[in-house]
């Protein structure tokens, strides 16, 4: 299972991840995010109710900005790591740990209490009031040609709940170091050497506090010629992640 971030879609994810995951061996499981002040709460509980649907089926966990904040810190309290060829006996419930192949982690843009990314994230929230979905998107513009197109795509499926979707996701703390040191599964991070709003010290201070962890880096351009490589870059981060 791989979670959207804020103010991104399902179908951004199926896009980026789904053929590599199935070149990996992997099918994928994304949920729709759920718009409004909810949309935190929704992710975790969409975690939860995947493993009571596919128990030991379910190996790998991932998420993108503020689905990698979500995924950090369920799996800090949920998860371990499955040994080569292992299995649960049964399904786990809700209440039970998970075993899992590992975590993917892309695009963290803070750790812990909410700070100035999380401002910017918040001053969304505030043009779409003003302006309205269509005139926010034309008023923020951006210089990268595929961040623009993906939120012209995604931001109108919101329709009403962006802008308090886009508040819940700045209010929202990432996870703490505590919670990244008590992460017992390899995790695979990735991170744009050259975006403000997912700072690679960022991702950077995660693999520091998270015990197997490996970091790669990619040009912010680099979605652009294909959204894939951002699951691709995952993977060789946990592969990298795994072998130490």
């Amino acid at each position: 299972m791989v979670l959207p971030g804020a103010g991104s879609s399902a179908d951004f994810v199926r896009r980026a991840f789904g053929r590599p995951l199935r070149e990996a061996g992997y099918g994928l499981v994304v949920p729709d995010p759920v718009p409004g002040p909810d949309l935190v709460a929704a992710a975790f509980r969409a975690l939860d109710e995947a493993v009571a649907e596919y128990g030991p089926r379910l190996r790998l966990v991932g998420g993108v900005s503020l689905g990698a904040h979500t995924v950090a810190r369920w799996a800090a309290g949920r998860a371990t790591s499955a040994a080569p060829g292992s299995a649960p006996a049964s399904p786990a419930p809700p209440a039970r740990r998970v075993e899992l192949d590992g975590v993917v982690l892309v695009l963290p843009a803070w750790t812990g209490a909410p700070g100035a990314v999380a401002a910017a994230t918040a001053a969304s929230a505030d043009l779409v009031e003003r302006l309205g979905t269509a005139g926010a998107l034309a008023a923020a513009g951006t210089a990268v040609g595929w961040v623009a197109a993906e939120l012209a795509s995604a931001w109108p499926a919101y329709g009403d709940g962006l802008a308090a979707s886009l508040r819940a996701a700045a209010a929202a703390p990432g996870p703490t170091p505590a919670e990244l040191a008590a992460l017992r599964v390899p995790a695979g991070l990735v991170a744009f050497a050259d975006d403000p709003l997912h700072p690679a010290a960022v991702a950077h201070e995660w693999a520091a506090a998270i015990p197997r962890a490996a970091v790669r880096e990619l040009p912010l351009a680099a979605p652009a010629g294909g959204r894939s490589v951002l699951a691709t870059t995952a993977l060789a981060a946990l592969a990298a992640a795994r072998a130490r």
